[in-house]
């Protein structure tokens, strides 16, 4: 009697640890195959229970070079009605002999053909000043019906899915400025959750200290008039480090023209390197503030609590501020945070891929300090993407607009993930310059005849990377180009085909 329960447990161990000469897992496929046959009624098999997909490791030493086979139920309802075997194994053939091979094993007369590749996108366009980040990653997925031949170019009508997957910090990109920023507005986070900050490498060279002096001075001289209209003005005057942007960017990413007081303090107090130097700032400021020395405006609607303060300095009184424990930390991240939502909804409503209203989720308030900082990297890795499409895509807002659309539905619903692949519909048209002179990362070609359970397929590829994990770098299906990107270093390419077949029980 076969018990299905012990014979599942073993298949899996086996296959899980070892790799099988081809004749082991035939031999196991048959009988997984005949113990889920219904007619045979003197194994004395009595449960209904359909078995999983089974899969086995072959060694790959046969002629074939066999590296999988496996088999899963066709079933009807609850009832199985057969079984699908197929076999994963590396050979190289052309077109018109695989579909000729197709239709004698299964006895076809008309065969369809749909055609798949994948071109990396980042490597195909990125130059030594690229933008992208080297975990990042911009890949192309064309399918087509009616191939003509191996490795056939995609048709321009074929459909298309861009794959984006772009990770922060690359000191090449455009946004790095304002990406570490980020960084010092993440560490004044941490410090405020666990009491111990650590202090990030100073974005200035010249003290925090001297900076935020010398701009109160400047503004206490500009209110006894003892500054000239003609000198700059004060936003010129406090340029961040997002004024160093690529110059090839500078249309659609800028330092904004509107700072209030508390985002240029801001701009000084980003360089502060010790929790002493943050407390001897913000002791400096309220005591302008108190004196009345200065009359800074800031922007209506302002949170923070330093806004507070300058808020009612204008009502020639301050409440006293206990600047010791946790709470200089708390003022400078609040204020960074005022800062840095203003400045990725300029970018967004600016460029016009959203609406506030779709951003109220991510500038909100009514959420702790935590969670808003999260909230802020979330905006900073959408604006990297939207950011390295423009540059590195020439993307233009009609490709932006609903990319900005699928990255804020995904981080309404999901913690920040970098690691996440966005995807785009696009006409293969549009990025074709960046991919035409280059050979695909995975071409494969479907061929496939019958229809529902009855559909059968042979699946052919070529791709750079080894189509299963134990297949050896001197596999028989390797082959090299050696013009690749126009340069003459040898690339290996793996071949592989997948076959599957039917066994119908009635």
């Amino acid at each position: 009697v076969v018990n299905r329960s012990d014979l599942l447990i073993n298949f899996v161990i086996l296959a899980d640890i070892q790799f099988f000469p081809v004749h082991i897992p035939r031999q196991l496929i048959s009988l997984y195959t005949m113990v889920q046959n219904p007619n045979m009624t003197h194994l004395k098999i009595n449960e209904l229970v359909v078995l999983p997909p089974l899969w086995i490791r072959c060694d790959g030493s046969d002629p074939e070079h066999t590296y999988w086979l496996g088999a899963e139920p066709l079933k009807a309802g609850n009832k199985i009605t057969g079984i699908s075997p197929t076999a994963d194994k590396t050979c190289f053939v052309n077109l018109e002999e695989l579909k000729t091979a197709h239709k004698v094993k299964h006895h076809s007369s008309i065969v369809t053909t749909k055609g798949f590749a994948q071109y990396e996108l980042i490597s195909a366009a990125a130059m030594d000043d690229t933008t992208l980040g080297s975990e990042s990653n911009i890949s192309i997925d064309i399918t087509w019906h009616t191939v003509d031949k191996i490795l056939q170019a995609p048709p321009l009508c074929s459909a298309a899915m861009l794959n984006i997957m772009m990770e922060s910090g690359d000191p090449r990109s455009p946004v790095y400025p304002l990406y570490r920023e980020l960084q010092f507005l993440l560490a004044l986070a941490e410090g405020l959750k666990t009491g111990v900050t650590e202090w990030p490498e100073p974005l200035e060279t010249q003290p925090a200290f001297e900076l935020v002096q010398e701009f109160l001075l400047d503004l206490k001289k500009k209110l006894d008039g003892w500054c000239s209209s003609g000198n700059k003005n004060e936003t010129e005057s406090i340029k961040s480090d997002t004024a160093a942007v690529d110059s090839s960017i500078k249309s659609i990413f800028s330092e904004r023209g509107d700072l209030d007081f508390v985002e240029q303090l801001w701009c000084k107090m980003r360089s502060v390197c010790s929790y002493q130097e943050l407390v001897e700032c913000l002791t400096l400021v309220i005591k302008f503030l108190e004196h009345g020395e200065i009359q800074p405006w800031i922007h209506q609607g302002s949170s923070s609590l330093l806004s507070k303060l300058v808020q009612q300095s204008y009502h020639g009184k301050v409440e006293a501020v206990s600047l010791s424990g946790i709470t200089p930390i708390q003022m400078l991240l609040e204020i960074g945070l005022d800062k840095m939502k203003k400045d990725y909804v300029s970018f967004f409503i600016g460029q016009e891929l959203t609406t506030l209203t779709y951003l109220d989720y991510f500038v909100s308030t009514s959420v702790d300090l935590q969670e808003q900082v999260h909230r802020v990297q979330k905006l900073h890795h959408m604006l990297e993407i939207m950011v390295s499409c423009t540059v590195f895509l020439q993307f233009k807002h009609e490709n932006l607009f609903p990319l900005t659309q699928t990255c804020l539905k995904y981080y309404k619903e999901n913690p920040l993930n970098e690691k996440q692949v966005f995807q785009l519909p696009i006409r293969p048209a549009l990025v074709k310059k960046f991919y035409q002179n280059d050979h695909p990362e995975i071409w494969k070609v479907d061929i496939t005849s019958g229809h529902g359970q009855k559909e059968v397929k042979t699946t052919w590829q070529v791709s750079a990377k080894p189509p299963v994990e134990h297949m050896p770098s001197n596999n028989i299906g390797l082959f090299c180009d050696s013009t690749v990107n126009g340069s003459s270093e040898e690339r290996m390419y793996f071949v592989a085909m997948a076959e599957c077949s039917q066994v119908h029980f009635t």
